[in-house]
Parts: C-alpha cells; sequence; structure tokens
C-alpha cells in the first residue's frame, strides 16, 4: 500500500509527455487486466458461462487475439485511455 501511495504521489507531480507516458501505461493495465474481468463478469451474469472456460480462458483468449492484431480487442483495451480524453475535453468543456 506504501508503494502504490508513493507512486501515486510521483505521478501526480509529473507533467509533459512523463505524465502522459504514465496515464497511457496506466489506462492500458487497465484496459488489459481489468476490462476483461467486466466483461466476465457481465457475461457470465447475463449470457452465462463462457464456453472455452473461465475467467483465465477469456484472458487468455483476449490477449492472443491482441498480439494477433484485432482491431475489436485494441478498442477495449485502449477504451479506458480514450475514456480518460473524453473526462478531460468534458472538464475542460465546463470549465469554459
Amino acid at each position: 500500500m506504501q508503494s502504490l501511495l508513493k507512486f501515486w504521489r510521483r505521478y501526480r507531480q509529473t507533467s509533459g509527455v512523463q505524465h502522459e507516458l504514465m496515464s497511457f501505461g496506466i489506462c492500458l493495465a487497465i484496459g488489459v487486466i481489468v476490462m476483461p474481468i467486466l466483461i466476465w463478469l457481465v457475461g457470465s451474469s447475463r449470457l452465462g458461462p463462457y464456453a472455452n472456460g473461465g475467467l483465465f480462458a477469456l484472458w487468455r483468449d483476449y490477449v492472443a487475439a491482441l498480439t494477433h492484431g484485432s482491431l475489436a480487442f485494441w478498442l477495449v483495451a485502449l477504451g479506458p485511455y480514450a475514456a480518460l480524453w473524453m473526462l478531460r475535453g468534458a472538464r475542460f468543456w465546463l470549465r469554459r
């Protein structure tokens, strides 16, 4: 927990390209780790169990599709970064 707080303080103190690269890395990690979990949770509750297995089977298939360059899976992986830019744009628009 201490290192997470230290990382957050460092992230908040950076600016410019370094801050944007850290933002991109965090959003990409969320897109690759958290998004498949959310997809599996919603899908298993609404559609039933995943045909190829459980959560780890879905994550393995997700990563395999990313490495093969599937556009749909890359859009899911980069979705948190796009959401961050939309939030930034909304904040900018509301401040004006």
